[in-house]
């Protein structure tokens, strides 16, 4: 769904996860990568686009993934993030963690202030927000860029 979209803008897709089942699901719509996010298999600068779509609350690490996006986006390079926004998920992900369940099934919670902040750690800049959903904004979408002089992340 989401890779049509993408080619439709003239970019190539690829998907990466760690989990080769989703990755099967996948094969035969776009190419896909067996890779942790937070050390994707790219060269530094070298991608013009990179999309997050419902996943940040998967990621425990999400600071280190931005991170991770910096480093391999060219300069000027675009990032989307589509997430649940954190007023709708955090509720739902701190009633897990008492019961010793976030961890088994991976739910996140991302407070609004630490997930915008962690853009800006990450070297991006913040160029628009955007919420979806009635009547509550259950989606939060951000894009950023990259910019020559900008300070990232280079893998070390």
């Amino acid at each position: 769904m989401h890779a049509a979209l993408v080619r439709e803008l003239g970019w190539t897709p690829v998907g990466v996860d760690l989990s080769g089942g989703m990755l099967r699901h996948a094969r035969g719509r776009l190419p896909v990568a067996l890779a942790d996010a937070v050390r994707l298999p790219v060269r530094d600068n070298s991608v013009p686009a990179v999309i997050s779509v419902m996943v940040h609350t998967d990621m425990p690490a999400y600071p280190a993934v931005l991170r991770e996006v910096a480093r391999v986006l060219t300069p000027d390079g675009l990032f989307v993030h589509v997430g649940v926004h954190p007023c709708f998920c955090g509720g739902f992900a701190q009633s897990w963690t008492d019961k010793e369940l976030r961890d088994e099934v991976g739910a996140s919670h991302w407070p609004l202030p630490a997930l915008l902040n962690a853009f800006g750690d990450a070297g991006l800049a913040v160029e628009r927000f955007s919420e979806g959903g009635a009547p509550l904004p259950v989606v939060l979408a951000v894009a950023a860029t990259t910019r020559p002089g900008t300070p990232r992340t280079p893998r070390r």
